[in-house]
């Protein structure tokens, strides 16, 4: 039976060493976060920014929804992969953290492809679905209490075929473990279920950083 290998910093430094370069103001994103403490654990990994970035560029897409912005490194990461015309909207109700992204944004010559908005995310999705709005990829890296809400009201506001990626479904590896009964792991170890129960979509999880939930609209 084929297995697995190991990631382990070593491997990733390899693989990181080996991949497409980061944009400086990726990395000035990154070297940013580094200074924030334990906090810097909401920003997606380097991988899992390749592999946004690949999926934007083999699936056409030109109109991105992401929802929980942090400092800018997924927003940042997934704008530079748009085509010409092509538009990011993030979310967040953090005004101070946004702000922080916002001048990452501009140093980046991004700002244009770029729409911050600064409210509750579940009240903006459904204003979204009143004025009819649709996109071709939702990214969704929020808080994990809401993740079925956000996915419910998602899937009114993607194009047909169109994706949902979810950040964090692996919760540290957590989520397997019988005898890890906390509160975020029984929260996600439910929401993975309650996808892989739902058949209005194709579904995979990828374990890419924390592990990547990927939805295919049918």
């Amino acid at each position: 039976m084929l297995k697995n290998i190991e990631v382990t910093q070593d491997l990733l430094d390899y693989i990181y060493d080996h991949t497409q370069p980061l944009h400086p103001v990726q990395r000035d994103i990154l070297n940013h976060n580094k200074t924030l403490g334990d906090i810097q654990r909401m920003q997606i990994s380097e991988v899992q920014g390749h592999f946004l970035q690949l999926i934007i560029k083999i699936n056409n897409v030109k109109n991105c929804l992401e929802i929980g912005t942090f400092t800018g490194f997924s927003s940042l990461t997934m704008a530079l992969s748009l085509p010409s015309g092509g538009k990011l909207t993030t979310l967040d109700h953090d005004k101070k953290i946004v702000h922080v992204a916002k001048d990452f944004f501009k140093k980046g010559n991004l700002d244009n492809k770029i729409e911050i908005v600064i409210s509750p995310a579940l009240e903006t999705l459904k204003r979204f679905s009143q004025e009819g709005k649709k996109f071709d990829l939702i990214f969704i890296d929020a808080d994990k209490g809401n993740y079925k809400n956000y996915y419910e009201l998602s899937l009114n506001l993607i194009n047909e075929k169109a994706l949902i990626i979810f950040d964090n479904v692996l919760w540290h590896g957590e989520v397997f473990k019988k005898n890890v009964t906390d509160e975020q792991t029984i929260i996600m170890r439910e929401f993975n279920k309650y996808i892989k129960d739902d058949n209005r979509v194709e579904k995979i999880i990828l374990p890419l950083g924390d592990g990547l939930t990927i939805c295919r609209k049918i």
